[in-house]
């Protein structure tokens, strides 16, 4: 086993294995997270070079302890997990590597392949036949030679593909050739003739028609939904597989003494580990769940995941209804971890996002709220939605109290007869079954005003539409601060009833306010403001164990109802995770980016942020699904094998406009990332600048040296001999451009430094001939850069686009 340098992190030797091991760097990450230590297998790899591997991390699981979880991967079949460390993608190379060879050689111009690059979210390159037989329609595919780097995009190739692909050649570039390469783009042979001799010169003329793209076979939802539990165990010298259970999966399933396969569909085999199973076992968790792919016929590149009791990942916890973290060893001895109360400060909702995003609130209530009613769902387009009992903390609406007096300012209106009609102000808060309620929440931050419109439903099994609300009604006041504080319909029976809570009965419209003994101080204030939502009138005290005849009577008679003293509760150790959404067949399908940031989220995408409590859908800017967006979110809660509540609020979210419930998910945010400058016309794009480069670098390659124009029989024989000089690895090296230029060259009369004088706050027409007015900063001297910039050139074109825009605007080179 050999280290591998960082600068050839992502590359992958087909003859070889390889282990990587990732531990959690930020705090946010590594809250009750473990590290993955993964094994990596090559479609071509020996069994001696698997039987190292494999070794070798058994060594590292010892030295590493249970907090540890384990995976084998197989090459073009990895998890999502494994390729969310290497981006903007994996490349996978021929053969293997000689022990005395470095693993990938930096400024190498003498070389000629053929990469096929393809994927979604997460992109992967592999070295195929240098021959047009390799091309297909859907695909892309990169002819690398040396100083020369030619990106053909297939004419079925989405606009989001080629993005992520020219992000991919420019990876490649800048870690193997230092920069140092002409990259060319074509997205129309027709448009790119100089390009397209030049590939001509190496592969030949192409003969025939291409073929189509053999289509994806990515696993939907559905598919992943189909689990199976099953409880392995030793009986004499035989292994026992028995299956334990089908969705919804409880946790309670897993003891801590035992051994479990966990099947996904055949998708992906997890095996966990009881804190009490023996070394001898855990030695052989790879060899079992082998033995059980073989049984069931699955393929031999299905993906492992092995877990140890308390170091779970997050994709298998969220594979069961609900998982709770073990509480300390006290709480086994008897003692009871006391609970603290910390009171709510809300002014600190606009500095810290990541309160807000817990608290789901984007700001204290002081904003405008707007309500309107509809008759049905068909009628209502929303951005937010929620559900009866399932109510979002609804900024500014307060229901179920009084407005504060003049700090928010409410106009209201209900949808009859497909008719926008107003709602009389002292019916806000109140949620009727039956109707659809739309919520315009108006806000400011940073300056700018936002908006949050939702869309609120009644839960299956509520009174109906057209049904007559009952004369006796049961209501459970819930909640201890203004905030959180609710009254919810519940069913007027007895045993609805709880010693710990406070009920508001209301018989032909007289009130009796039931405190529970198990109630606080807190509680009863907040209850006795929350109830004049439903009555103006009095109401009237009943404390519990003192109900006058008539109030059972109401209720049905007497019957038992919880009276234990209640447990602090378990609260449910979820962690966000991120998808980006596609369909296929009509399927969702979704791709997880683990450790993700903000720099995942691209103009062409639509992701799908899952907290649990909420269910975020981020809308890039160009996202052309954004209608299927919402039913993408109710496929997913159905689909999920946890057993989803339908009345989890689906959240609609347009790039550039997040508020600090969905930012606060992120580790940092940027809010200027997407903010374009008045000054400038050109819109900022929302990713790493790549879905920019794409019509930059093709005029580029049309009109800048490589093409000058119909008839110019100069450009063909410069980009022939640049050819010549990437084959030889002769002549003068080719001066790196920046990231944003796509192919760059420079005439003999300015390949040098000029004077900072001559390119900063100059016009146009006023440059040394032969510069380029969009870089002009290339032509500086390294230490004028240096200087100027507070950076190496290298530095600053590895930055986003958007961000060198900014700093040239800022210091005269734009």
């Amino acid at each position: 086993m050999l280290p591998v340098p960082e600068g050839a992190y992502g590359n992958f030797f087909e003859e070889h294995c390889y282990v990587v091991l990732h531990v959690p760097q930020s705090l946010k990450a590594t809250q009750g997270a473990s590290s993955d230590l993964h094994y990596w297998v090559g479609k071509e790899a020996g069994a001696e070079a698997q039987g190292a591997a494999a070794t070798f991390v058994q060594q590292l699981q010892e030295e590493r302890g249970t907090l540890t979880v384990l995976h084998r991967e197989a090459q073009a079949h990895e998890s999502d997990c494994f390729r969310s460390y290497f981006r903007p993608g994996i490349i996978y190379r021929k053969g293997g590597l000689p022990s005395d060879l470095k693993h990938v050689e930096t400024n190498m111009f003498n070389i000629q392949r053929l990469l096929h690059i393809k994927g979604r979210k997460h992109m992967s390159a592999t070295e195929v036949e240098l021959s047009w037989n390799s091309f297909n329609k859907g695909d892309i595919f990169l002819l690398d030679l040396g100083k020369m780097m030619i990106q053909w995009n297939g004419p079925k190739t989405s606009i989001s593909e080629k993005a992520r692909g020219l992000a991919l050649t420019y990876s490649i570039r800048d870690r193997e050739r230092g920069g140092r390469a002409q990259i060319g783009v074509v997205d129309d042979e027709v448009k790119a003739p100089d390009l397209m001799q030049i590939m001509e010169s190496v592969l030949g003329r192409r003969v025939g028609s291409l073929r189509a793209a053999m289509p994806n076979k990515d696993i939907n939802q559905l598919q992943k939904a189909n689990i199976r539990l099953y409880h392995i165990y030793e009986k004499g010298k035989d292994l026992v597989v028995l299956e334990l259970a089908t969705p919804p999966l409880t946790q309670d399933l897993l003891q801590e003494e035992d051994f479990y396969i966990l099947d996904q569909g055949g998708f992906k085999i997890y095996v966990w580990q009881g804190g009490l199973s023996s070394l001898q076992e855990r030695k052989a968790a790879f060899s079992r769940a082998a033995g059980f792919i073989q049984a069931k016929g699955y393929p031999t590149y299905t993906n492992v995941e092995v877990v140890n009791d308390g170091a779970e990942s997050a994709a298998f916890k969220q594979l069961f209804r609900i998982w709770t973290e073990k509480r300390s060893r006290n709480r086994r001895l008897g003692r009871i971890d006391k609970l603290i109360h910390v009171k709510l400060d809300v002014g600190k909702l606009h500095s810290q996002p990541e309160l807000a995003a817990q608290l789901r609130m984007v700001d204290d209530g002081s904003g405008k709220v707007e309500v309107g009613k509809a008759q049905s769902l068909e009628q209502c387009h929303c951005q937010h939605r929620a559900d009866l009992g399932c109510d979002q903390s609804l900024p500014g609406s307060r229901l179920g109290h009084p407005q504060e007096e003049e700090t928010t300012l409410t106009d209201v209106w209900c949808m009859q007869d497909l008719r926008r009609q107003p709602v009389d102000p002292k019916h806000h808060g109140q949620l009727c079954a039956g109707n659809c309620y739309l919520v315009l929440y108006t806000y400011q931050r940073m300056g700018r005003v936002q908006y949050l419109l939702y869309l609120w439903q009644e839960r299956a099994g509520h009174y109906g539409r057209g049904k007559s609300a009952p004369t006796t009604r049961l209501f459970h006041v819930q909640g201890t601060d203004s905030y959180s504080t609710r009254t919810v319909e519940v069913p007027a029976r007895a045993s609805s009833l709880n010693s710990n809570d406070i009920f508001l009965l209301v018989i032909a419209g007289v009130c009796y306010l039931w405190f529970g003994k198990g109630c606080n101080g807190d509680q009863r204030e907040m209850a006795r403001v929350a109830v004049t939502v439903i009555s103006k009138k009095n109401e009237e005290t009943v404390l519990e164990g003192q109900e006058p005849p008539h109030f059972w009577e109401a209720l049905g008679g007497r019957a038992p109802y919880p009276s234990n003293k209640r447990l602090p509760e378990e609260v449910p150790s979820v962690q966000p995770r991120l998808f980006e959404c596609s369909s296929q067949m009509g399927c969702l399908v979704l791709a997880e980016v683990v450790f993700f940031s903000q720099e995942d989220l691209g103009q062409y995408d639509v992701m799908l942020l899952d907290t649990w409590q909420e269910i975020f859908l981020w809308l890039g800017g160009a996202a052309g699904a954004w209608k299927k967006a919402v039913a993408w979110g109710q496929e997913y809660l159905k689909a999920h094998p946890a057993g989803r509540s339908l009345a989890t609020p689906i959240v609609l979210v347009k790039q550039g406009h997040e508020p600090p419930t969905f930012t606060g998910w992120f580790f940092t945010w940027d809010p200027y990332k997407w903010t374009p400058d008045p000054s400038n016309k050109e819109v900022v794009e929302g990713s790493p600048g790549t879905a920019s480069l794409i019509s930059e670098i093709t005029a580029e390659v049309n009109s800048f040296q490589l093409s000058r124009g119909p008839g110019n029989g100069r450009a063909g024989a410069m980009a022939l001999q640049a050819l010549k000089g990437s084959q030889d690895g002769s002549g003068n090296e080719l001066i790196r451009g920046p990231k944003s230029g796509g192919v760059s060259s420079t005439s003999a009369s300015i390949n040098g430094a000029l004077p900072r004088e001559q390119l900063m706050h100059q016009a146009a027409e006023d440059l040394p001939e032969g510069v380029d007015p969009a870089r002009r900063e290339f032509y500086l001297s390294d230490s004028d850069f240096q200087d100027i910039f507070g950076k190496s050139k290298e530095e600053f074109y590895n930055m986003a686009t958007w961000r060198q825009r900014q700093e040239k605007k800022q210091l005269g080179f734009f």
